[in-house]
């Protein structure tokens, strides 16, 4: 049963020192407030981080040919490593880790690509038809390039959906039109989406072994991805310390050479992530609550004060029979309501920045959100901190002689 005097005089308190008050609250409101502020911040950044990710296969491992910096078995450093169609086949031969797989060729610079009376520059590469699963795509026309495509050295294109809106419209469609990529004619046979976001809607895809003889008239590829069946890391590292000692011998550069061979590995990335946000939420708290507690001392000091301004009224209460315990209850209510009142709305102001702050999407910052669970600790959080903040005042009240309290001025 809510005990309407005892509320009363708390209101009536908080009315005679208003200013004093709102001075202290300011200091719960702005440290629940930043608190908010940070943890949503960085949910928002670990998101737009994590839709990256989605954004290709997780369980996938890249390899680039790079230059040897080592001298090895007679060899000078400074060498360049380059990849080919052959260490394709044999990481499909020889590791039954390997699933889908493709070689990459970039062609050199953006191409000029015509459609019609317009022109446009895009990015234009080779790749294989797995490509499409590492690169999770969303094909919202027509297909992706195969396995017929390649084999019969088809003229045929796949473009990003940003390409699809400048050639051929927003509305247009593109499937079965032919585009003209530095001089060469293509039939557009697929258009696709990618979550990564503008900078790759930008790119067309074309079989890669035509890549290969009409571009280059080698059977060098840039890099190789491939997705694997491991899905435990450390089983997914042990692989990757495999083909590096594959590639070692193949190439003849030192196993140690990091920089011979670059080797990605997309759930190693992942998991140093997962662990970066971890120590960067853990800080964001630590600055987070450093604030609230500093607002929460202050509570402590001003609920000091009131019980030294109401020392003749309190031992007035304990003259006429009020028992510590009831003292001790209305002085820790007061703290309390205050820092809980403070807190209250320093979480609404942020929540609604929070809200304002969603309307600001970029590849690397999307949705920032605080979760239910964290604001239900925050109100926890609060209601132990308002209780603390008043703990040292309300015994020190309740502990005051009341003769000597009613001599007080």
């Amino acid at each position: 049963m809510i005990d309407l005097d005892k509320w009363s005089e708390i209101f009536e308190s908080i009315k005679r020192h208003k200013l004093r008050t709102a001075l202290t609250a300011l200091g719960v409101f702005w440290g629940i407030f930043m608190l908010v502020i940070l943890l949503g911040a960085g949910q928002g950044l670990q998101n737009g981080i994590e839709f990256q990710f989605e954004g290709d296969a997780t369980n996938s491992i890249r390899i680039n040919g790079g230059w040897t910096s080592k001298a090895y078995k007679g060899l000078p450093k400074g060498r360049r490593i380059y990849l080919n169609n052959e260490d394709i086949a044999i990481l499909q031969r020889d590791f039954p880790e390997v699933e889908d797989i493709s070689g990459r060729v970039f062609l050199q610079g953006n191409q000029q690509v015509r459609f019609k009376d317009k022109v446009f520059a895009y990015s234009v590469r080779g790749v294989s038809p797995a490509i499409a699963y590492l690169e999770q795509f969303m094909m919202v026309q027509g297909r992706f390039l195969n396995d017929g495509d390649d084999h019969l050295l088809q003229k045929n294109a796949v473009i990003g959906t940003l390409v699809k809106e400048e050639l051929f419209g927003k509305d247009g469609d593109a499937v079965g039109k032919e585009i003209n990529i530095g001089g060469i004619v293509y039939q557009v046979v697929g258009v696709y989406y990618d979550k990564e976001g503008e900078r790759s809607l930008r790119d067309i895809y074309i079989p890669i072994t035509l890549a290969q003889r009409v571009y280059q008239g080698t059977d060098y590829v840039n890099n190789i991805w491939f997705s694997t069946a491991q899905v435990e890391l450390e089983q997914a590292k042990s692989l990757e310390n495999r083909i590096r000692r594959m590639m070692s011998a193949k190439y003849l550069f030192d196993p140690e050479d990091m920089r011979a061979m670059w080797i990605s590995n997309a759930l190693e990335e992942y998991q140093n992530f997962q662990n970066l946000f971890a120590g960067i939420k853990a800080f964001l708290w630590f600055v987070g609550l450093g604030s609230l507690l500093a607002g929460v001392i202050g509570v402590s000091n001003i609920m000091l004060i009131i019980v030294k301004d109401r020392t003749r009224e309190i031992g007035v209460r304990k003259a006429l029979g009020a028992t510590p315990g009831s003292i001790v209850n209305m002085i820790l209510s007061e703290s309390i309501f205050i820092t809980l009142m403070a807190g209250y709305f320093g979480m609404i102001l942020g929540l609604m920045v929070l809200y304002f702050a969603s309307s600001i999407q970029s590849e690397f910052f999307r949705q920032p959100e605080i979760h239910l669970s964290v604001g239900l600790l925050a109100i926890v959080i609060l209601t132990i901190a308002g209780a603390l903040a008043g703990w040292v005042p309300a015994r020190q009240a309740s502990r005051i002689n009341p003769v000597i309290a009613m001599k007080a001025r």
